[in-house]
Order: structure tokens, then C-alpha cells, then sequence
């Protein structure tokens, strides 16, 4: 079996080396082998140059760098990257370190049991689990360094959708979406921003796929290193998931 794992990225020269280094060396249960397919969605920094090199450096590594020639947003690169994955499983990690590739293992444990074709990594029950902020990152599950406005934006989607579907996901925001190849044969991706995320989840939530989540760990960033995503992206993705209803 392969693994797919998708990793769009833009502006990201500090940090994407680093971040592939940590994915090229992560060994994947059950012995499954793994492509890694980096999207460079337009980025003006040198991003592209420092991931060719690595690429270079690294022949054996299964690593593929593609490259739009403009930024066109997180969901065209991960369209971009879907269209190009050999893989039955298909996972997308960000590109910042704020998520441990060593979860990935985690979030693809239930599509090689076949227990579910569709798994999101959920730093709420990772925050809960850990109770690293006392009683109330148990009762919440908030990172204690993400911003509180975040934090509110990503429960708000998650209770929205869940609202519309009937289902009872925890993070659906996360970065660690996982797909079983199947899980997305009907499924087009329209929006080129970071709402293909709520189009996606409620795309596989109305075609009758449940959504498996599993607890991970998070690192959150700020703003002055880099962090992108911003409450008018949550906006949109209340509107986006009402749309697909």
C-alpha cells in the first residue's frame, strides 16, 4: 500500500526543510511505503529553490516538488496535489511544524484497519487528553498558545457542520484530514482557499461516509511567524458548509 501525503505550501523557506526532513524520515506503520508531493502555490520567498535542493539532495526519498505559477490558495494546491498522488491513502500536512508528522501514523491507523475511510487528527481530544491547561483544557480542549479567537472560530465551524449533518466531529478545521482514495472518487473540489476544507467535509458527511477522528498533538504559531489563516476564513467557511448542506 501507499501513502500519499500532500503538502501545500507558500511562503514557507524557514521552515519547510525542516518540516520534510521530519516527514522523509517518518516510518509508517504496517510496513506501507510513502510519496511525499510538495505544492508550491506561488510563493514569492525562495521556498521553491530550498525544496528543490533538498530534492537533489535526496533522490531516493520518493519526494516530488510541483509549482504554481501564482498563489491561488490552499485548496487549488491541494487539488493540484490530489490529482497527482499515486496513493490509496491520501493525508495533507501543512508545511509550518505545527503539526507532528510522527501523528500521521495515528490518523491512518483506522483506514488500514478498515474501520473508517475517512480520518481527521482532532487537537481538541489531543488538548483534552493531555489537560495541559487544568480543568479547563480538559473541559475545552484549547491549546494554551492558541489564540483565543482561533480557537472560538474553529469550535464555531465544528459545532456548524455538525449542526447541518447530524454529525459530532470535535476539530473539523484540522489540518489532518486522511482520505481512503475510495472516500474521494465522487467528490470535486471547487474552492480554491481554505474553505475546500468545509467543502470537503461536507461533501464526505453527505455522501454518507462517517468522519473518524483520532487526538493529535499541535504546535500553534503566531501571527509574526508566519500563521495565515484569519477570522474572515472562518466566516467563509460558515457560509461555504451552508452552501453544501
Amino acid at each position: 500500500m501507499l501513502l500519499s501525503i500532500l503538502i501545500p505550501v507558500y511562503n514557507e523557506e524557514l521552515l519547510v526543510c525542516d518540516l520534510l526532513k521530519k516527514v522523509m524520515d517518518l516510518q509508517l506503520i504496517n510496513g506501507i511505503d510513502k510519496e511525499i508531493i510538495v505544492v508550491d502555490d506561488g510563493s514569492a520567498d525562495q521556498t521553491h529553490e530550498v525544496v528543490q535542493k533538498l530534492i537533489t539532495a535526496n533522490p531516493n526519498k520518493n519526494l516530488r516538488l510541483l509549482q504554481h505559477p501564482r498563489n491561488r490558495g490552499k485548496g487549488a494546491a491541494v487539488r493540484t496535489g490530489l490529482g497527482a498522488a499515486l496513493g490509496e491513502v491520501i493525508i495533507i500536512q501543512d508545511a509550518d511544524l505545527e503539526y507532528d508528522p510522527e501523528d500521521i501514523n495515528r490518523v491512518i491507523q483506522p483506514i488500514l484497519d478498515e474501520s473508517a475511510k475517512t480520518v481527521y487528527g482532532s487537537r481538541i481530544l489531543g488538548e483534552k487528553a493531555l489537560g495541559r491547561s487544568g480543568i479547563f483544557g480538559i473541559l475545552t480542549g484549547k491549546h494554551p498558545n492558541s489564540y483565543i479567537l482561533a480557537y472560538l472560530g474553529g469550535v464555531t465551524v465544528t459545532k456548524w457542520i455538525n449542526l447541518l449533518t447530524g454529525s459530532k466531529l470535535t476539530d473539523e478545521p484540522t489540518c489532518y484530514k486522511c482520505f481512503h482514495r475510495s472516500a474521494l472518487d465522487k467528490i470535486q473540489i471547487e474552492r480554491e482557499d481554505f474553505s475546500w476544507e468545509p467543502e470537503v467535509t461536507m461533501k464526505i458527511l453527505n455522501s454518507g461516509i462517517r468522519i473518524q477522528e483520532v487526538p493529535i498533538s499541535y504546535h500553534p504559531r503566531k501571527r509574526s511567524e508566519g500563521k495565515k489563516i484569519n477570522w474572515k476564513d472562518g466566516a467563509k467557511a460558515l457560509w461555504v458548509a451552508w452552501q453544501y448542506r
